[in-house]
């Protein structure tokens, strides 16, 4: 549908412009229109090293956030740290719980984005912040879970649970709409940079499946026809 083509941003190349569209609008549907990420807050980003993580931790702190993130590893850790993240957790060996805390002074993440699901919902509850906003954009950890919803209460919190391909196509257009007139203008300017970990020609995409099990890529693996 015409309403969702977005135009290569200015100075990106094709293939690297593959990149855009899916990580841009989910994130920008997500965190800023969904759970109104605010200047000054606290967005903690699950995967902070995939894709949609490189993507929100340059967004958030283009826009004046601040942003922690968890990783599996202190490479891909470091990784976002060069991205803008200021909180680095490696889920291996720490609670993020815990980190997101004590480094926000018992205050919490305002937003947290969430691609774990049911593994993670009664922690990331414990890490947000009164008032604080939970958006569930995947299931990998699992889809059935028990939480004490006291918990949720007590803090005012909130929890949406969002896909972006299953929406109308009205919506579809406005966040398309939207990531354009905002986004786009941030890419344009080097503020933000599109991830890309490797580039694959078709006839290896049993290669690039290798790479992305691994779990040691950090961005996005494109592949070209």
């Amino acid at each position: 549908p015409a309403g969702q083509v977005m135009p290569v941003p200015a100075g990106v190349d094709l293939i690297t412009a593959a990149a855009l569209p899916e990580v841009a609008c989910t994130v920008w549907s997500n965190v800023f229109m969904t759970a109104r990420l605010e200047a000054g807050e606290t967005l903690l980003v699950h995967g902070g090293s995939s894709g949609i993580g490189t993507m929100a931790i340059q967004l958030a702190r283009a826009l004046g956030a601040n942003v922690a993130v968890t990783a599996g590893s202190d490479e891909k850790l470091a990784r976002c740290a060069e991205l803008g993240a200021s909180i680095l957790v490696n889920y291996r060996t720490e609670d993020f719980v815990e980190r997101v805390l004590a480094d926000t002074d018992g205050h919490g993440a305002d937003v947290i984005l969430d691609v774990m699901g049911a593994a993670y919902l009664a922690r990331n509850i414990s890490a947000l912040a009164v008032n604080g906003r939970i958006v569930i954009i995947g299931l990998m950890g699992g889809a059935t879970t028990e939480i004490n919803l006291g918990s949720l209460l007590g803090k005012r919190g909130a929890v949406h649970a969002t896909t972006l391909r299953a929406r109308p196509l009205a919506e579809k257009a406005e966040i398309v709409r939207r990531t354009r007139e905002v986004v786009w203008p941030l890419i344009e300017t080097g503020l933000v940079t599109p991830v890309v970990d490797s580039v694959f020609p078709m006839h290896q995409a049993a290669d690039a499946h290798r790479l992305m099990e691994a779990s040691t890529h950090v961005g996005k693996i494109l592949l070209t026809v």
